[in-house]
């Protein structure tokens, strides 16, 4: 059986392992896909981005959303996620997306979002698979020779396989390099247990590798998972959030939880990097999301806890954000 340090092939690219991060809608930029391959992923994915807003050259898309960070080419490829409906603007963006130096394209079809599925994109793709064929064939065209992978769900709704079947559709019919599979329909969202034997199934029957995300918020089940499953790789999403390490653990590389210390010091590191991207003022709103992933953490009682994350979502600036963690740093230290 393979191994998480193995290297496998992705169309043209050699991924150095198996331990990838997700697109993370809102969240996956530069900084957090850098953040993961700090840690050793050797793969990272974009958040989604509209293929419309790359295609009709909107500007904060293309330069913030599109930015690939030098850095991020350490330690393996980057693929941008690019979500739409309409066939001809996924061919432009794509085409967008290979020009800004992407390793490889990922096609949402599996954001369970009302409002991404009421446009006809995402998860609602299960529900019209010729369309979805003719999305991911023109995609394909668009990359210019770089692997295209497709982000799947099983179905639409609870027992429903649908997803199973575009799959094959998706390599054989539009030449997709790789399938993305999250074995859970898009209307339980992110609730129940997956369907792994469900991803086995896929992983013996497809020509093509299959990346299983869904499901793997630790070590111990994204472990189980690979094993049970024989997929080409794992990909963390939400549980990777604030604990960078699990990379680093699912690699064999560390055993042990992070120290509290460690926790802030990266979260400072996430800090700097969102200050670089955003410059200080929209940096301090937009850290705000990325502080209770952190804080949960660093061993605090629930109180001293809740009262440090209303604090922080409080404080209107970086320099208030900084003080307060310093004395969470201080208190960490003193409990150790």
């Amino acid at each position: 059986m393979d191994a998480l340090t193995d290297p496998w092939p992705l169309g043209r690219l050699r991924v150095p392992n198996r331990v990838l991060l997700a697109p993370l809608a809102g969240i996956g930029n530069w900084f957090v896909r850098l953040q993961a391959k700090r840690y050793g992923a050797g793969m990272a994915v974009s958040e989604m981005v509209s293929s419309h807003a790359v295609h009709y050259g909107n500007e904060k898309t293309c330069r913030e959303m599109l930015r690939i960070d030098p850095r991020e080419r350490s330690g393996g490829p980057v693929s941008i996620q690019l979500f739409g409906e309409d066939p001809e603007i996924m061919r432009s963006a794509a085409a967008s997306v290979a020009a800004v130096g992407a390793d490889a394209i990922d096609i949402n079809m599996g954001c369970p979002v009302p409002k991404v599925k009421k446009t006809g994109a995402g998860a609602q793709l299960l529900a019209d698979p010729d369309r979805a064929v003719a999305l991911a064939r023109a995609a394909v065209q668009g990359a210019g020779g770089l692997p295209v992978t497709v982000k799947l769900r099983s179905g639409l709704r609870p027992g429903e396989t649908s997803g199973f079947d575009l799959a094959h559709r998706l390599v054989a019919e539009a030449g997709v390099a790789a399938i993305a599979f999250h074995p859970r329909s898009a209307a339980v969202h992110h609730k129940g247990s997956p369907d792994y034997e469900l991803a086995a199934r896929l992983v013996r029957s497809l020509p093509a590798p299959v990346i299983l995300t869904g499901g793997l918020s630790s070590v111990a089940r994204a472990r189980e998972a690979f094993a049970q499953t024989g997929a080409a790789a794992v990909m963390l999403a939400r549980g990777a959030l604030g604990n960078p390490w699990m990379f680093t653990q699912l690699l064999g590389e560390r055993e042990r939880e992070a120290a509290p210390a460690e926790v802030l010091d990266e979260l400072r590191w996430t800090i700097d990097r969102a200050v670089e991207h955003l410059g200080e003022d929209r940096a301090t709103r937009y850290m705000r999301k990325f502080y209770p992933w952190y804080l949960t953490r660093l061993g605090l009682d629930s109180q001293s806890t809740a009262r440090l994350q209303q604090e922080l979502q409080e404080s209107d600036s970086l320099e208030h954000v900084n003080a307060l963690l310093s004395g969470a740093r201080a208190g960490a230290v003193l409990a150790a």
